[in-house]
């Protein structure tokens, strides 16, 4: 059998690559095929999907291993070195132990990643409850979960590889020392590096900010696409992506943080009834507070905080009231359309700027009909425009 394996190695190798590509190909269409059929217990189906799709993929990389390596050995004309004997007693001395270690450090890595959200969540939500927004504590939950379970992967992957060398005859003490000073050296030649994980680190243990929230850091504003210990990424209203290191930001401006404020001056002409325009705005502020769309997106209903400017044109008048996270804009947008409604309504003028021009006084005395009101020179004695007679 294993000269057989050995013979058709090459052939073993390009059947077990053909066989590795199509599965990658194909597992994605698999799973949605899948989970379109599936009329119950879908989720357990996708779960058996994916853990077969991992045993016959690890199996295909065991032989392309496998075949790769007697490939090299016959080519160097050691054949001889690959034995059935010489298999079985390296697989007794160091193939179980190590195939064993990489079969745990995997569970382990897979039980974390699926208790450490359910950790994180609990946690958060005994921190936050009573004071939080549901959508907040997501995005602050999925923020740390992601990072835990990144960082604790790395952590095992490091932990195996250790493992694995020592029990192949590999001294990794020199191993150990070598990366301190490596370490060392690369912590001099990278503080920006350094800078940067520290600052991300504070970043997520105050809570400045999470995945999902709107801020402005650095001077750009956008909505937080992924934060981690080294950058955080911004996309704006304009698409444009921006990744930011960490330690660029000294100042970090959060729009969505737990609540979010109305914040609209309602200007209006000099003339009008301000308690009037007061009334009728807040009766707008109610209304949309109660509105089937509108209101479970507002906390507090829009009302008038005061008087706020003695404008050019009018009089600026602040409104303001909380809404939950996000949802400032699109409130905002509709009061003010409401507002403008209601003002057309009531005969309450909203005005502009508009400027009055003099062109000096005028030297000549005029005279006005009674008839038209129209002006004419005093020196007239009937109107220029109607003809009546004008009174001296």
């Amino acid at each position: 059998m294993w000269q057989w394996f050995t013979a058709n190695s090459i052939w073993i190798l390009v059947f077990s690559g053909i066989v590795l590509t199509m599965l990658l190909v194909a597992r994605g269409r698999v799973q949605a095929s899948i989970q379109r059929a599936a009329k119950i217990w879908p989720r357990q189906l996708h779960l058996s999907a994916s853990l077969a799709f991992w045993i016959i993929a690890s199996i295909t990389l065991i032989v392309i291993a496998i075949a790769a390596m007697a490939i090299i050995l016959s080519r160097e004309g050691i054949l001889a070195m690959i034995t059935p004997q010489t298999v079985q007693r390296w697989l007794l001395e160091h193939g179980i132990i190590n195939l064993v270690t990489i079969a745990v450090s995997y569970l382990i890595y897979r039980v974390l990643k699926l208790a450490i959200p359910e950790i994180v969540v609990r946690s958060v939500k005994v921190r936050g409850k009573g004071r939080r927004a549901r959508e907040e504590l997501t995005k602050r939950s999925d923020t740390l979960s992601s990072i835990l379970t990144g960082t604790a992967g790395v952590l095992i992957a490091i932990i195996a590889s250790f493992m694995i060398l020592s029990d192949l005859g590999v001294n990794i003490a020199p191993l150990l020392a070598g990366a301190g000073i490596a370490g060392i050296a690369i912590g001099f030649g990278a503080q920006h590096l350094i800078k940067d994980l520290i600052s991300g680190l504070f970043i997520l243990l105050e809570d400045q900010y999470n995945k999902g929230d709107v801020v402005r850091v650095a001077g750009i504003a956008g909505i937080v696409e992924e934060v981690n210990l080294r950058r955080t990424v911004l996309r704006d209203l304009d698409g444009i992506v921006h990744s930011v290191p960490n330690g660029e930001i000294t100042t970090a401006s959060n729009y969505t943080k737990e609540w979010s404020r109305v914040n609209l001056d309602v200007p209006v002409a000099y003339g009008e009834d301000l308690d009037h325009v007061i009334e009728v705005l807040n009766r707008v502020g109610n209304e949309l507070a109660q509105d089937e769309y509108f209101g479970p997106k507002i906390r507090t209903a829009p009302q008038v905080l005061r008087v706020n400017n003695f404008g050019d044109s009018g009089i600026d008048i602040k409104v303001v009231g909380e809404v939950k996270p996000l949802m400032q804009w699109e409130v905002t947008g509709e009061l003010r359309k409401r507002i403008k409604k209601a003002f057309d309504e009531a005969g309450i003028e909203i005005p502009w700027p508009h400027v009055k021009l003099y062109f000096g006084q005028s030297q000549t005395p005029v005279a006005i009909c009674k008839a038209c009101s129209n002006p004419n020179p005093t020196g007239n004695k009937f109107c220029a425009n109607c003809g009546a007679k004008l009174s001296s």
